[in-house]
């Protein structure tokens, strides 16, 4: 069988946008002030809705940034360019991803039930977090010495990780975009979407304004009824009162029982935004989602009555139900298909591979796509993109791997140090490699495996430290995407490399400073965080059963798998991909259906399947395909900016009541 990766719906994608012929720097004192106001309103309004609904404000923090500045510069009579929009989107990325946000979860695990049922408690190593006895002592604060380790390992971390992109992730970006000429076809949609504001002054793009207008509205208005009253309600009542379940409505009590729909989880997550997501995904990948979660409708049932969901009890609720089928079936089946989806996953680049392969062995005097002609591309350097030498990329790649494997033979020293050579110059540029053919192919990746757990059981340590550990197995295709947005916007290199070094600082002191505040507030999970209290219990289990691979005595991972069942989800998940693939069905259902074989609750992909049905039989046919592409990508972000305005301003006011309360004023 061969896929059709020339698909009609991947070319539509790859031709929004072409690569500019000018590039400029774009770094200025915008990108400091950006910075600062990032750090000192986005964080904690992003750290607060992470644990009131289960989602940061992501993209719309990036918007209400862009929007305040583009104002801002519109009545001093300018405009913003692209690039500086591109860094101030860079900026805002890296700075709501603080690193001590997961203290919170950090500071739960080690008190979890899941851990202490496990047997993992006493192993989680001091340079994660206290133990339990340690955080029942000194309270809810991350400024004692007792976390002085966590937060300088931490730092170091984030630190080594923000160089490590430029290495093996820069030269991958090189060779996939500039050597082998990959269209990448996602990258438009993130590129498209980071200029939407700019040059809307020229004829003909004031659609933009308009466009992104209707979604802000539609943002504000349901912002304010699906987070405004629950957090403005919250701080001034002390209990939040919801008009719309947060995070879902589970519905899994009263639709699932013995005789009807039993073992099937089945809850609704109420949120207008999954249906201009659904219009803004690939139409087929809806559809293979939602395909797969009607298939598992139907497959639980059959599984509990032939004694293989054994675990499932009426009246259970959707937490429940999910992680007593995991252990029963789903953690194996699932293993299983991502098996088969990671095998059939390199048949559209084998072919690529083995004619690039043959292609460079050729001598450069017969043959200019050799091995010779290929790495005199690489070491070319276009001053105009401000390209680095790719020499001095692989020295980044190589340096950061040796700093990884020592920093990992230091804190676990008992694990095969040669593992992380492997790790480190085996796996990681393999995977990464693959990884990033895929997305300039095709916009998709795939990750072997139990690939970790695989080496971590092999390996004979028994431990849960090498779990924590910073192991050097990262996969540099997002990064490598990022790189190819960045081209597409006209963005020189040196410009988001001085925008990193403005962004780091602030992100790294913000982010401890606001979650040590949030901490103070109120217990974290409790009734003001209502989706940790809801979700963070199943998250604690499916983590510690599978550290429970390495740990002494016996392992609840290792009796969940069952290799019948891994079998089962392998064979069928390749008898999927033949079939649907002899059908010449489009690749994103193909993967989206097969995806969706593993057990998936509805959350809110009924909602992503009704936009996608409006989308595609309304809006597409009014506008043509790419006009309503462009309409509703902006919708999209406008969307995102008005719910981030609205979380902005409830959270704020969430924030000053609830350290008013503390504080006792």
């Amino acid at each position: 069988m061969v896929f059709n990766t020339q698909d009609r719906e991947i070319q539509q994608y790859r031709d929004l946008m072409q690569v500019p012929s000018d590039f400029e720097e774009g770094f200025g004192p915008k990108m400091f002030i950006g910075a600062l106001f990032i750090g000192l309103l986005m964080v904690p309004a992003n750290l607060y809705l992470e644990l009131f609904m289960g989602t940061g404000i992501g993209a719309a923090a990036r918007w209400v940034t862009v929007i305040l500045f583009a104002e801002v510069a519109r009545r001093s009579m300018k405009d913003l360019r692209k690039q500086e929009i591109y860094l101030l989107f860079w900026v805002t990325g890296l700075t709501l991803g603080g690193p001590f946000s997961s203290f919170l979860w950090k500071q739960y695990l080690v008190q979890s039930q899941a851990a202490i049922s496990m047997g993992i408690v006493d192993q989680i190593p001091d340079w994660i977090a206290p133990s339990r006895h340690i955080l029942e002592e000194t309270g809810r604060t991350f400024l004692n010495r007792h976390w002085l380790s966590p937060i300088c390992f931490t730092v170091g971390i984030v630190l080594l990780g923000r160089i490590d992109d430029f290495g093996l992730g820069y030269a991958l970006y090189r060779l996939t975009s500039h050597v082998e000429k990959l269209p990448f076809p996602m990258a438009p949609v993130g590129a498209m979407g980071i200029t939407a504001l700019a040059d809307t002054r020229k004829p003909g793009e004031q659609w933009r304004w308009r466009c992104f207008s209707i979604g802000a509205i539609l943002g504000i208005g349901f912002g304010f009824v699906y987070i405004g009253v629950p957090a403005l309600t919250g701080a001034l009542f002390g209990k939040p009162v919801t008009v719309i379940p947060i995070p879902w409505l589970d519905l899994t009590p009263q639709l699932s029982s013995d005789e009807f729909m039993p073992a099937v989880p089945f809850n609704i997550v109420f949120d207008l935004g999954l249906i201009i997501t659904g219009m803004v995904l690939p139409f087929w990948a809806v559809v293979g989602g939602f395909l797969g979660l009607i298939i598992t409708w139907i497959l639980n049932p059959v599984l509990h009555r032939q004694g293989v969901l054994t675990g499932w009890q009426e009246g259970m609720g959707v937490v429940d139900t999910l992680w007593e089928n995991t252990l029963d079936f789903y953690l194996s089946f699932g293993i299983g298909l991502a098996l088969a989806i990671f095998l059939m996953s390199l048949f559209p680049i084998v072919k690529s591979l083995v004619l690039s392969v043959r292609a460079r062995a050729t001598p450069d005097t017969q043959d200019e796509r050799g091995w010779r002609h290929t790495w005199r591309q690489l070491r070319s350097r276009n001053h105009n993109r401000g390209d680095i030498s790719i020499i001095v990329a692989l020295g980044i790649y190589a340096l950061s791997s040796v700093a990884y494997i020592l920093l990992c033979v230091w804190l676990v020293p008992q694990f095969p140090w040669w593992f992380f050579l492997v790790f480190a110059f085996v796996y990681q540029p393999v995977i990464s490699y693959v990884n990033a053919k895929l997305e300039g192919m095709v916009g998709q990746n795939v990750q072997i495996p139990l690939m970790r757990e695989a080496a971590f059981i092999l390996s004979g340590y028994k431990g849960a430290g090498i779990w924590f550990a910073p192991i050097p197995m990262n996969d540099f295709s997002s990064t490598v995407q990022r790189f190819r947005v960045m081209e597409l916007t006209g963005t020189r290199l040196s410009g988001v490399i001085k925008a990193e070094l403005v962004a780091i600082p602030v992100m790294i002191v913000c982010s401890l400073l606001f979650s040590e505040l949030i901490w103070r507030m109120a217990p974290v999970p409790s009734n003001f965080y209502p989706f940790t209290q809801e979700v963070w219990d199943l998250q604690a289990r499916n983590f510690c059963l599978t550290v429970s691979a390495t740990s002494e005595g016996t392992s609840p991972f290792l009796e969940a798998l069952k290799p019948e069942h891994v079998g089962l989800g392998l064979g069928l998940g390749l008898v999927s991909f033949l079939l649907l693939g002899l059908l010449q069905l489009p690749t994103f259902l193909i993967f989206g259906a097969v995806r969706g074989l593993g057990q998936t609750s509805p959350g809110g992909i009924i909602f992503e399947m009704v936009g996608a049905l409006i989308g595609r039989f309304y809006l597409q046919k009014k506008f043509g395909h790419q006009n309503y592409k462009r309409y509703v990508m902006t919708v999209f972000f406008g969307y995102g900016a008005g719910v981030g305005l609205v979380a902005m301003a409830s959270v704020a006011i969430a924030l000053i009541a609830k350290s008013t309360t503390t504080l006792g004023y």
